[in-house]
């Protein structure tokens, strides 16, 4: 099953694909990871991805789309 980064896909519909290391804080690097599925962000990282985006974090790990994948 593929794997769908709700990450990517919200920042790609914001237009901030290089402002959130900024945003966090972070080194561009580890938004890259976590943007590309490389790794994981903990649950604190991903409460403030959330809060940076300005998104629920329900919305950052909703898996209605492999729903449909089924």
């Amino acid at each position: 099953m593929a794997k769908l980064n709700r990450i990517r896909v919200v920042l790609a519909e914001r237009d901030l694909n290089n402002k959130l290391s900024d945003k966090l804080g972070k080194d561009p690097a580890t938004v890259s990871k976590w943007v590309t599925n490389t790794t994981q962000p903990s649950l604190e990282a991903l409460i403030a991805i959330a809060n940076a985006l300005e998104v629920p974090v329900q919305e950052l790990v909703r898996q209605d789309e492999f729903s449909q994948e089924k």
